[in-house]
């Protein structure tokens, strides 16, 4: 059997989390701490990727990612390829995962006691030092819990990836696309097989979310 969509199920899901986290912890801070006009409106785009159709996001990535349009030819001028390619799998899983990420860490960051960071202010604390030495520590096992789910959102995307990166064997065939590969061609070995490995991987990985929701690690 072929491991190479493990593998690359590993790599698209790790890299997309890092920029899932790096990009979600801003704006769950932002809808945490802030108000603004438009603050629900952006809440709404947030969620999107949510409700709407795996491949109603997918088209929206081709659009927006594609050799005709303005961000695709800007980045072609780079050198940076994304449709057809893993890079174009990462973005799929980066915006169907960053809203299980905001939730999540949006909670946590709400649930830091407001004076307690007044308090800091009032002691000549940045806003820098006070997200470091306060509303992180104590916002961790949400973001923890955030960061487990968009990583497990990110290995089991399937519509989006599809369209954007498509389904190029050793290229940009991840797990879920390897399933309805064999599906397809009747090979219920390896569909099996790939079935039992992502399913005991979600199980593990919801198991130890809650367990960090719940603050038992």
């Amino acid at each position: 059997m072929e491991l190479s969509p493990l593998f690359l199920t590993i790599k698209v899901s790790l890299v997309a989390t890092v920029f899932t986290v790096a990009i979600g912890l801003a704006l769950a801070w932002v809808m945490a701490k802030r108000d603004f006009p438009g603050k629900e409106l952006l809440d709404v785009v947030i969620m999107q990727p949510l409700v709407i159709p795996p491949t109603v996001l997918g088209y929206y990535l081709l659009s927006a990612f594609g050799a005709g349009s303005p961000v695709g030819r800007f980045l072609e001028g780079l050198g940076i390829s994304i449709v057809f390619t893993w890079k174009g799998a990462v973005v799929a899983a980066l915006i169907s995962s960053l809203p299980l990420f905001v939730k999540p860490a949006r909670a946590a960051l709400e649930g830091v006691g407001a004076e307690l960071e007044d308090a800091a202010r009032l002691l000549g604390k940045t806003e820098a030092q006070i997200i470091r030495t306060i509303t992180l520590p104590l916002a961790w096992r949400g973001i923890v819990a955030g960061a487990v789910m968009a990583f497990a959102r990110a290995t089991g995307e399937f519509g989006a990836t599809l369209m954007v990166a498509g389904n190029i064997p050793g290229l940009t065939q991840t797990l879920p696309i390897a399933i309805y590969d064999a599906v397809q061609s009747g090979d219920d070995y390896t569909a099996n097989i790939l079935v039992a490995v992502i399913t005991l991987f979600s199980f593990i990985v919801l198991y130890m979310a809650g367990r960090f929701t719940r603050g038992r690690f």
